[in-house]
C-alpha cells in the first residue's frame, strides 16, 4: 500500500496524515472487497523492514493499528469479516498486540472475506521461520525429512490453511516485491499503478480485477493443454 507519504507531501501535510488518509482507503477496499465475493485479501501493513523506520512514525503506525482495529471490528462483523494476521507479531509493542488478537478472537466465527494482516511480515524471514519448525519436527520424527514436499512445508508458514496469492497490486509507482510473500507468489500475477493508496479505491480496484482476469494463467503449461 505505497504512497501515503508522498499523497501527503503534494498537500503540504505531515506524513501522520498520509498515514490516516490509508486507513480510509483500508477501510473501503476491505467494503468492496467483501461486496465483490473476493474470499482472501492479504493487506501489507508494516513490513520487517519498517521497524527501522523513525521511531516516532513506528509508534504511530501502531497507534493506528489499534485505533482501526478498535473501530472497525463492529463493522467487521456486520460484514461478515474475519480478521487474521501473519508475521513475527511477537515484536509488536503489548497494546498492539492484545488488539489485534482481540479483534482475530470477536471475528473468528466469521464466513465471508478472510482479511489477512501482514504485519512485522518479510518473507524471506517466514521461510526461515518454517524451516526452523519443520527441523525440529524432524529431529524427533527423522522420516519427516524424506517426505518434505512443497505441500507440507507450506504447512509451516505463517499461511497455513490459506490459498496461495492470485494477483498481487502495487500501488504509488513501485516495482518490486519488497519481500512480500514469496513462496505463496510464485504464480501471482502482479498489477502496478502509479495511484497513490490513499487515491486507490473501488473503481480502480475493479480496473485491476478486470485486468487480471484478462490474463492467461498457464502455470507453466502451453494452451493445448488446457
Amino acid at each position: 500500500m505505497d504512497g501515503n507519504g508522498r499523497w501527503a507531501r503534494k498537500r503540504g501535510l505531515p506524513r501522520t496524515m498520509g498515514h490516516r488518509a490509508g486507513t480510509d482507503a483500508t477501510r473501503k477496499i476491505v467494503r468492496a472487497c467483501g461486496e465483490l465475493g473476493i474470499p482472501h485479501l492479504t493487506i501489507y501493513v508494516f513490513s520487517a523492514e519498517n521497524w527501522a523506520r523513525p521511531e516516532k512514525e513506528v509508534r504511530l503506525l501502531m497507534e493506528l493499528l489499534v485505533e482501526m482495529i478498535r473501530r472497525e471490528v463492529g463493522e467487521l462483523n456486520k460484514s461478515n469479516v474475519r480478521l487474521n494476521a501473519i508475521g513475527d507479531l511477537s515484536r509488536l509493542p503489548p497494546k498492539t498486540r492484545k488488539e489485534l488478537f482481540r479483534g482475530i478472537e470477536e471475528t473468528s466465527d466469521n464466513t465471508g472475506l478472510n482479511l489477512i494482516l501482514a504485519i512485522s511480515y518479510g518473507g524471506r524471514n517466514e521461510i526461515v521461520h518454517a524451516a526452523r519448525r519443520f527441523a525440529k519436527d524432524a529431529l524427533e520424527s527423522p522420516d519427516l525429512i524424506d517426505t518434505l514436499d512443497e505441500k507440507k512445508f507450506g504447512q509451516y508458514l505463517f499461511t497455513k490453511g490459506f490459498p496461495d496469492v492470485e494477483l498481487i497490486i502495487r500501488t504509488g509507482g513501485e516495482k518490486r516485491m519488497s519481500n512480500f510473500l514469496i513462496w505463496q507468489a510464485a504464480y501471482a500475477e502482479l498489477y502496478l499503478t502509479d495511484t497513490l493508496w490513499p487515491d486507490f479505491d473501488r473503481e480502480c480496484l475493479e480496473r485491476a480485477i478486470e485486468d487480471f482476469a484478462r490474463r492467461e494463467r498457464r502455470f507453466g503449461k502451453v494452451l493445448e493443454q488446457e
